[in-house]
């Protein structure tokens, strides 16, 4: 066992890792019988955790006994722990972690300041937060072991509190790893676009900065620097926010990467700052440098105690490049903070050690981002905002519900139950009093009130926001408008036999239109209530088979749609180097449209074939085979041909939608290819797929935008 500790923990001392092997036998002894969601033994989350705190953030040994002595005490509080006398601070710190391990979201609502308070309450050393920020690493590593429902909370209790944390903190990889992560699960295809963008311009970044450096090298050789050079990439996430926030396509994030000097140098501050500026001015030199982007880190660290020179250049090609400056030792504190001078050296009372630990009790202790947040006016980005439309919200048991941004307690009773739905009266948010129509916040722990004498009200359609909500209530609402209907329909129906008529869909959906009658259930209603009368509707559908007499000249039909007898692999819409008289062809797994953000994959036999960036085989396509990897670009004058692609719609289970849909595809410079609608009666939607011919992304964005605002749209994807 000894060896087994040596072999995870090389950098420690004898009596370190002496005292690691006592905690992990205790633990290992504890949790032999207790096991991970993924049936595995539980005794890998402590040593995964253990090998962060060592490795990632450089934690002292007493750091290490104590994770392994927590996880064993937490499930089981009878471990002796006392008699093996590990001393004072490792017991603080387990006592720490075991408190925090029993707040549980319902009792702190996910409220993240709450969280925050519980959390210095409970850390005499603030070591425990830096512990816990390790051991949600190690979660959000192994998330797809959880079930779903607990994934969700996970991701959730990261992204308000753990991300936040870890950057106030300076424990930047870490916040880097968690964002993500977290990125990765809320919003899948960013995700995969952006991953798969910077996976197929890592050798653009790769030959930059060996452009960059070229003109340098013989003036920092003479001067006798030494030194590394690194490409530093932003984090998906980052980026994601730079395009939201900036408006831009990713080429148009001009801090993608950043080229860090790191100098191998004795640690003395003035040989350090020395050097640094020495550098930064042979790059000034060299390169047309933006003052006001210049970032001094080094005469005054942040209070993380973080330090390095930003600036900002030019390259010849007038291509911007951020040029990070600073040194080995520098460049360790900024990659795992000042935790990382924790010692497995000894150190106990160095000054940047205590002031970096007064820094994380104020940290703790201030709001986040807030004027009093010590880190507050040295963020570079603001602190992660939440790419979602969704809330969490749990019931008095502590069970977690996740609805729509917007929804109200009446979304969340029928959530619960139809039937509690049809009788909410009100509810109690965190035990307040509350109308039906009040809208929830993620965290908030809600209770449903009722009562046997209530009906749903037609009002109740117009703030409610959930699928399922708005059609139950329309349902209950429409119980006696259906008998009409079917009364309607049925007297309609007699009197069309009688006049040997047909009333087809098309001229129905037109007197739908004509009438502003929103169902066809409405429709036929007013005619079996008499508000309607049989022979004005027999005088609308010859008023309108009349004028709808095709007036498409047979010229104009045999031209209208080439693509159909030609497809559309043989149009040049891409220009690419060096392929001339290669075939090429639009990929059928993500049907790429004009203007859409794409790449090439040279095949063996069909030639090239054009992918989206999106694609969901893209990231494997460039990961495996990137020589075959082809840049290519949309010609500037594309032909007037159209492309084909797919969307798939999910919508309330309204006749009505279906027509305002093709309405929509009508108004613009689409066509229909396919069209095809299932009823999913126990969700209460429709499922529509259907195949378009569009000239270019940006007609197809006019059309999914002006669905996705249709009322009765739950969500619309591409295919």
């Amino acid at each position: 066992m000894r060896q087994y500790i040596d072999e995870l923990f090389p950098r420690y001392d004898e009596a370190g890792k002496e005292l690691i092997l006592k905690a992990y036998n205790i633990a290992e002894e504890a949790l032999k019988e207790h096991k991970r969601s993924n049936g595995k033994p539980f005794i890998e989350h402590p040593v995964a955790v253990a090998k962060i705190a060592c490795d990632e953030i450089g934690l002292s040994a007493e750091c290490i006994a104590a994770i392994f002595l927590h996880e064993a005490t937490r499930f089981y509080p009878e471990t002796d722990i006392i008699s093996a006398r590990f001393g004072q601070d490792v017991y603080t710190i387990v006592d720490g972690l075991n408190k925090i391990s029993t707040i549980n979201p319902k009792d702190t609502r996910l409220e993240a300041e709450n969280y925050k308070k519980l959390i210095v309450s409970y850390s005499r050393d603030p070591r425990v937060t830096v512990l816990k920020i390790a051991d949600r690493l190690e979660v959000m590593r192994s998330l797809d072991m959880f079930p779903k429902l607990s994934r969700e909370r996970k991701i959730l209790e990261t992204m308000m509190l753990y991300i936040p944390l870890a950057h106030q903190l300076g424990l930047y990889n870490i916040k880097s790893e968690m964002e993500d992560i977290y990125f990765r699960h809320a919003e899948p295809e960013q995700y995969r676009a952006i991953t798969n963008k910077l996976k197929s311009t890592e050798k653009d970044r790769e030959k930059l900065m060996t452009q960059f450096i070229e003109p340098l090298k013989q003036k920092l050789s003479d001067e006798g620097i030494q030194y590394k050079l690194k490409v530093r990439t932003k984090t998906a996430l980052s980026i994601y926010k730079k395009m939201k926030k900036q408006k831009v396509a990713f080429e148009g994030v001009f801090d993608v990467f950043a080229i860090r000097f790191i100098i191998d140098c004795e640690e003395n501050k003035e040989i350090e700052h020395a050097l640094c500026w020495k550098v930064f001015s042979y790059v000034t030199e060299e390169y047309e440098s933006d003052t006001k982007r210049l970032r001094d880190w080094i005469s005054n660290p942040k209070p993380n105690g973080y330090e390095s020179l930003h600036i900002t250049v030019k390259n010849k090609e007038g291509s911007a490049l951020e040029v990070q400056i600073r040194t080995k030792r520098m460049d360790d504190m900024a990659e795992s903070g000042l935790a990382s001078h924790w010692s497995y050296k000894g150190i106990r009372h160095e000054e940047t050690l205590d002031k970096w630990l007064t820094a994380v009790r104020k940290a703790l202790e201030s709001p986040l981002g807030s004027e009093t947040d010590p880190m507050a006016a040295y963020y570079e980005d603001d602190v992660m905002e939440l790419p979602t439309k969704e809330i969490f919200v749990f019931t008095p048991s502590g069970e977690l519900r996740k609805l729509p941004a917007g929804a109200t307690v009446l979304d969340f009773a029928f959530d619960i139950h139809t039937n509690l739905g049809i009788k909410c009266t009100g509810g109690r948010i965190n035990g307040k009093a509350v109308r039906i129509n009040e809208k929830l916040k993620t965290g908030d722990v809600v209770e449903i009130m009722s009562g046997k004498n209530q009906k749903p009200s037609p009002d109740w359609v117009n703030f409610v926001v959930t699928t399922k909500a708005k059609n139950k209530i329309r349902q209950k609402l429409s119980e006696a408008e259906f008998q009409k209907a079917a009364d309607g329909k049925e007297l309609l129906g007699r009197r069309l036999k009688n006049w040997k008529m047909e009333l087809e869909h098309d001229v129905l959906a037109a007197i739908l239109k004509k009438l502003q009658y929103k169902t066809i259930n409405a429709f036929y209603a007013a005619v079996g209530e008499g508000v309607l009368d049989v022979a004005d509707v027999k005088n609308l559908i010859h008023e309108i088979t009349q004028n709808s007499a095709p007036t498409i000249p047979e010229a104009e039909k045999k031209n209208k749609n080439p693509i159909q007898e030609k497809g559309t692999d043989d149009i040049l819409v891409i220009d690419a180097k060096n392929v001339k008289g290669i075939d090429y062809k639009m990929a059928k797994c993500c049907n790429p449209v004009f203007g859409d953000d794409v790449f090439g994959f040279v095949t063996r036999t069909e030639g090239i074939k054009i992918h989206r960036m999106s694609c969901p085989n893209a990231a494997r396509l460039i990961e495996m085979y990137p020589y075959r990897i082809q840049k290519v670009k949309w010609s500037e004058n594309p032909s007037s041909s159209n492309f084909q692609t797919g969307l798939r719609i999910t919508a309330a289970l309204e006749p009505s939608v279906i027509n305002e849909i093709m309405d929509i595809v009508n108004s613009f410079r689409a066509s229909i290819r396919m069209f095809n609608v299932v009823e999913n009666d126990r969700q209460g939607t429709y499922e529509i797929t259907m195949k378009l011919a569009v000239p270019s992304s940006l007609e197809l964005d006019k059309v999914t935008s002006q669905i996705r605002n249709l009322r009765n749209v739950v969500k619309i994807n591409r295919m």
